[in-house]
């Protein structure tokens, strides 16, 4: 599969990974996915850029709205719950890639790539 998002009325496609803005609804391996609010806010915002590192500052002020050195542990928290439910195995992720020493990045081939 390639590295790049389909797009389709909006809705982004990535692998067996499917993002619909307009209904906030994801769907993996076309079953739907339970995700908070701010779930859905990071990885529909991550799923936009994909290959691009933003550090856990970035983050915040891209997604939550706000930048302050004090809530960086936020962003760890959503991050790992996030994989929880994306991820085949969130111990080794492959859809929400931690670079260490800057940050995360989205990689667009992620969990639903072909078997």
């Amino acid at each position: 599969m390639s590295q790049s998002l389909k797009l389709d009325a909006g809705t982004l496609k990535s692998g067996n990974l499917t993002i619909d803005p307009l209904s906030r609804d994801v769907l993996l391996n076309q079953q739907p996915l339970d995700l908070t609010p701010r779930e859905f806010d990071l990885l529909y915002f991550f799923a936009r850029h994909p290959g691009e590192v933003y550090s856990r500052l970035a983050l915040l002020e891209n997604v939550w709205g706000y930048r302050h050195e004090g809530y960086e542990h936020t962003v760890n928290t959503h991050i790992n719950r996030l994989r929880l439910k994306v991820e085949r195995d969130p111990a080794e992720p492959l859809l929400i890639q931690t670079v260490w020493g800057k940050g995360y990045k989205f990689v667009s081939s992620g969990p639903g790539g072909e078997e």
